[in-house]
């Protein structure tokens, strides 16, 4: 690819989140969306060339990069078609809605050489990304306990806006659409999940998949953790992420600092600009995308590996999908995928 043209992207599902990835796409000096896909014509012109069928935007060949932004249940199929037709992929969360979809999205980039990055923009945010050094570097000392709390509130309407929301083939839970974000941090910070044990339950939304959910873990380093989410409370509070250490600790509500006591490190500032999805996703604002996208352009351009792999978000859905079973079965779950390489098979 020339390094003095733009990256060009294609964005598949126009809705309100593929809007924000246009957003946080322009703000890109050196990339440009092309072309956008939507089943439903446009409300409003957007001076960008608009398909009814995806599958008519991945034979462009005017494109590089196609972000997908369609309902969850459709994320793997269309990534592996992007990957079929010679294109890199961005995929919106959650990578799939199984593991084993997850598992050949991941094992296509693989064979292909393609690329692939799923979003999870809160690991750009400036205090988890301290914390994240200070436990690599040994600045928190050993891992305690992290906690990931998700108190939301999304009422019956928007379950009701649109026919897949709240079913599990097309849209998930509580788990997989709010509370991945959390739970990807989590997993990011403390490391492999080793086990885990939860219960959901559908409480007060009328929806086919879980509105609540608990779940205890431990992780393979032998620290514990918890993840506590629901929609189905009034007022919705702020996402939480708490960091328990032997000589630190540090806790993030949405983006602010709650508490820092981590030694030797500045407290952060706050991020400007990042808002609360606590009562109403369209208030998180754009500023993690804008960040992640840079990191995407960059690591498209140089072949480097992005913030976000495949394998990353196929570790956290892993654990999401070992709580569902662990509720069905009331017995403890290992997260678990396998992808095949050439010594062999990995985690």
């Amino acid at each position: 690819m020339s390094v003095e043209r733009p990256v060009r992207v294609g964005i598949v599902g126009f809705g309100s989140i593929g809007r924000t990835h246009l957003a946080a796409i322009s703000a890109q000096p050196d990339a440009e969306v092309v072309a956008v896909s939507r089943r439903a014509p446009l409300d409003e012109p957007i001076g960008i060339d608009c398909h009814a069928d995806y599958r008519d935007l991945l034979r462009r060949d005017d494109i590089d990069l196609v972000v997908i932004c369609s309902p969850s249940g459709l994320h793997a199929d269309q990534a592996l078609a992007t990957l079929e037709a010679g294109k890199g992929v961005v995929i919106e969360k959650p990578i799939a809605l199984s593991v084993e979809a997850g598992r050949q999205v991941v094992g296509l980039a693989r064979e292909t050489g393609r690329f692939l990055s799923v979003i999870s923009q809160r690991r750009t945010e400036d205090a988890l990304r301290l914390v994240d050094q200070a436990l690599a570097d040994g600045t928190l000392g050993r891992p305690v306990l992290g906690e990931a709390l998700v108190r939301w509130s999304r009422d019956q309407r928007y379950y009701d806006s649109a026919d897949w929301r709240g079913t599990r083939a097309m849209d998930g839970g509580v788990l997989t659409n709010q509370a991945i974000h959390a739970i990807d941090v989590l997993c990011w910070l403390f490391g492999p999940v080793g086990s885990v044990t939860g219960s959901t339950a559908t409480l007060v939304r009328s929806m086919e998949a879980e509105d609540t959910a608990v779940a205890s873990l431990r992780f393979a380093s032998g620290a514990l953790g918890s993840i506590t989410a629901t929609t189905a409370i009034y007022p919705g509070m702020p996402a939480e992420i708490n960091v328990f250490c032997s000589r630190g600790s540090a806790s993030l509500h949405d983006a602010a600092v709650a508490r820092w006591d981590v030694p030797g490190v500045p407290e952060p500032a706050l991020d400007a600009n990042v808002g609360s999805g606590s009562t109403n996703p369209a208030a998180i604002g754009d500023l993690g995308h804008r960040r992640q996208w840079r990191n995407i352009i960059d690591a498209y351009r140089s072949g480097e590996r992005p913030l976000v792999t495949g394998e990353d978000a196929l570790a956290t859905y892993a654990v999401i999908a070992a709580i569902e079973e662990s509720s069905r079965t009331g017995r403890p779950v290992r997260p678990t995928f396998t992808l095949a390489t050439s010594q062999g098979e990995t985690r």
